[in-house]
């Protein structure tokens, strides 16, 4: 009966439900959509960390992000094979260069250098060609950027730094949070492009013995490069997402858009809910009359805000996953995943129930005798 009379109420006044449906739909879509560019962004910033291996990251002193870092001066390298625990050391360049298009104009790159047979890191989802280049000038890019690189698939030469380059593979879904489109390369190819000197290097990533406590080696390596800086592979992540997400703005920017969405969608889904109970309040007041506990009657608004909550949120995830679609080959794509899609229903729900809140306080001051003064 709860139910029924809830969706009765809701659709007495069709126009005003609309409305509320429509406020929903707005904060949900609101919310995904800035919260979903939030996780692409932290994809794209974390992605190539995440596939390179290594326990500890070795860095010039002051490195915020895996895109800017000065070069290191080699004897880390030797240092830290010096120090208990440490397994292997090996080195990863990484630094912007330009890439010529066919038309000769130019656009950033990133080049990341790194020596196949260490596995340091290497290109992934490869959907064509091959990681393991058969030329020197083998490099991999990403198929998203190709239009941006002046290429149509594997197999085409380009200029980089004056050197040439032959695109051997083509990856899906590395994107650059930069919008300097990832170039992976040889180290040796790497170093030619860059004009890297072969005994430095950008970054040196160190493989632990099994066993080896992280913390300890750490400490160590740090007390013996002072100049530089020692971190964990998590450690390094979190700086990385620190620098380009609240460094910069821009994460601070998607979540207070997410939150401007709730803001307004409370607001609108507030003032209809309370506009719909005012205009049943002699209803109410009769069901209180009759005996009806203050109990029942929150429940019944408490049932429209659900039941407002499950229809908007419908249409407003069948409308988010449009987007994500259309989205998806974009510089920066949003990402919905079942995680967020739950997380949303849930503040769905306690937005309308936060907005229900007003018409309760409402009803509660019901005189049941203004029933008999009609």
């Amino acid at each position: 009966m709860i139910i029924k009379l809830a969706i009765r109420n809701l659709f007495h006044d069709r126009a005003r439900f609309l409305v509320t449906l429509v406020g929903i739909l707005f904060a949900v879509v609101l919310v995904a959509v800035q919260l979903g560019m939030y996780f692409g962004a932290r994809r794209m910033i974390v992605g190539v960390i995440e596939h390179a291996n290594g326990d500890l990251w070795i860095s010039a002193y002051g490195t915020e992000s895996f895109e800017q870092a000065p070069l290191l001066t080699g004897r880390e390298r030797f240092a830290a094979l010096s120090v208990p625990g440490v397994e292997a050391v090996k080195p990863l360049i990484v630094s912007f260069a330009d890439w010529r298009r066919p038309d000769s104009s130019a656009t950033n790159v990133v080049i990341v250098g790194a020596d196949k047979g260490d596995g340091v890191l290497d290109p992934w989802n490869i959907v064509e060609g091959t990681a393991n280049f058969a030329s020197p000038d083998g490099v991999a890019v990403d198929r998203t950027y190709a239009k941006t690189l002046g290429i149509s698939g594997v197999g085409q030469t380009r200029d980089v730094g004056g050197s040439h380059v032959k695109v051997e593979a083509l990856t899906d879904g590395i994107r650059s949070f930069t919008t300097s489109p990832y170039v992976f390369a040889s180290l040796n190819k790497a170093r030619s492009l860059l004009n890297v000197p072969q005994d430095r290097s950008t970054f040196y990533l160190v493989t632990l013995t099994p066993g080896a406590n992280a913390e300890r080696v750490k400490a160590e390596l740090q007390s013996r490069l002072p100049d530089a800086s020692v971190a964990t592979k998590a450690e390094f992540l979190q700086r990385n997402l620190d620098y380009w997400l609240f460094g910069t703005g821009a994460g601070t920017a998607l979540i207070g858009g997410a939150i401007l969405g709730l803001i307004i969608g409370t607001v609108v889904v507030a003032q209809t809910i309370y506009s719909s109970t005012k205009d049943h309040l002699s209803e109410f007041a009769t069901l209180r009359a009759l005996g009806s506990s203050s109990g029942y009657i929150h429940k019944v608004i408490l049932a429209q805000a659900g039941l407002s909550a499950a229809a908007g949120y419908g249409l407003g995830i069948g409308l988010s996953l449009v987007i994500a679609q259309f989205s998806s080959e974009t510089a920066l794509p949003v990402v919905f995943t079942p995680v967020l899609a739950a997380f949303l229903f849930a503040v769905t729900l306690a937005m309308c129930v936060v907005s229900a809140l007003s018409s309760i306080f409402k009803v509660t001051k019901i005189d049941p005798a203004m029933v008999f003064a009609r």
